[in-house]
């Protein structure tokens, strides 16, 4: 993988639980750096970083209203993750339905 793909990849970005709480706040709603920076114990800097690499991947998008930018969540490249684990849900359903069903038998 290069070093581009490796910067837009959805997996990579949400592999950091920062980054995937950053998510979850914004579905909530929009919001600037400095309100999603209040919310967390890391610095704006920090947050800045995070709201970047989020941006890179295309999991965020921002708007500039006047000096600031507000972020929000672009959930289309989130398919491609939800594609990936929709075959571990179906793996484990059918693992837990074989479980049951063994039980049962016994």
């Amino acid at each position: 993988m290069s070093r581009i793909e490796a910067k837009t990849d959805a997996f990579r970005a949400i592999a950091d639980p920062t980054r995937r709480a950053i998510l979850d706040r914004l579905r909530a709603g929009p919001a600037n750096a400095g309100t999603l920076a209040a919310d967390f114990r890391t610095s704006r800097p920090a947050v800045s970083r995070h709201l970047r690499v989020l941006r890179e991947a295309r999991l965020v998008v921002d708007t500039r209203i006047g000096r600031e930018r507000v972020y929000a969540v672009n959930p289309m490249p989130l398919q491609s993750v939800a594609g990936w684990l929709e075959g571990y849900r179906a793996f484990w359903q059918a693992s837990l339905t074989r479980l049951k069903r063994n039980l049962e038998a016994k």
